[in-house]
């Protein structure tokens, strides 16, 4: 299991490599420096984040069931059309508790619009952990002489949500101090868990877990993807 903390991911954000239809910079322009100042100031970002690329025990099986380190996932969307899927990644990412609990004191002082701008600077963060996580992640399969292809979230169409407590340990994530509610939601509640499929010659995926949303038609993200 590999171990990521204190990561700059507010440089990444203030240096635009976020997209924007996730920062939401149109709305919140005037907002979101304060909002910044005040992560940098009052250290609100703690960010931390785990992962394994755990081989699989032996080949898929029927719809998509894959088993590994005695635990199972179906996961039918990551056994590709081709190449061998020999591995799973699974990662977990934070960026702690103290900016969502700064929000919440912001709408109590009735600074609801910054607290609205520092919530989105949060989503914006944590966007920027993941994307360096599964950088770290695709390195590591490099140098193993491995690809990976696809990428699913606990809750997709491609993965049920009862999944993210196999997830989240395979990932390691009491190790990071993220934890399920009795409702599967994530504690902190600005984490993200990503899952993975690692193996050889894998091909490029042609699907994407947004494919069967019901908000497709109206989602930003879609949109300026397309």
């Amino acid at each position: 299991m590999t171990v990521l903390t204190d990561v700059d991911v507010l440089r990444d954000v203030a240096a635009g490599r976020v997209p924007p239809q996730v920062a939401r910079r149109d709305k919140l322009v005037a907002l979101r420096a304060q909002a910044m100042d005040l992560v940098r100031e009052q250290g609100l970002l703690q960010t931390r984040a785990s992962w394994r690329i755990v081989p699989l025990d032996g080949e898929p099986g029927e719809a998509g069931s894959l088993c590994m380190d005695g635990q199972r996932l179906q996961a039918p969307w990551l056994v590709p059309s081709s190449g061998r899927l020999t591995a799973v990644a699974c990662a977990v990412a934070t960026i702690g508790d103290a900016l969502e609990q700064h929000v919440g004191e912001l709408f109590a002082q009735r600074r609801a619009a910054l607290g609205v701008a520092l919530d989105s600077l949060g989503n914006e963060l944590l966007f920027a952990l993941s994307r360096r996580v599964q950088d770290r992640l695709w390195a590591e399969a490099r140098k193993q002489g491995l690809t990976v292809a696809g990428e699913l979230r606990a809750g997709d169409p491609g993965l049920q949500l009862q999944a993210q407590h196999t997830v989240l340990q395979l990932a390691g994530a009491a190790d990071i101090g993220v934890a399920l509610t009795r409702t599967l939601m994530m504690n902190p509640t600005k984490s993200t868990s990503i899952v993975q499929g690692v193996g050889l010659a894998l091909p490029v995926q042609t699907w994407s877990r947004c494919d069967h949303c019901r908000s497709r038609e109206r989602c930003n993200l879609v949109k300026n993807a397309a």
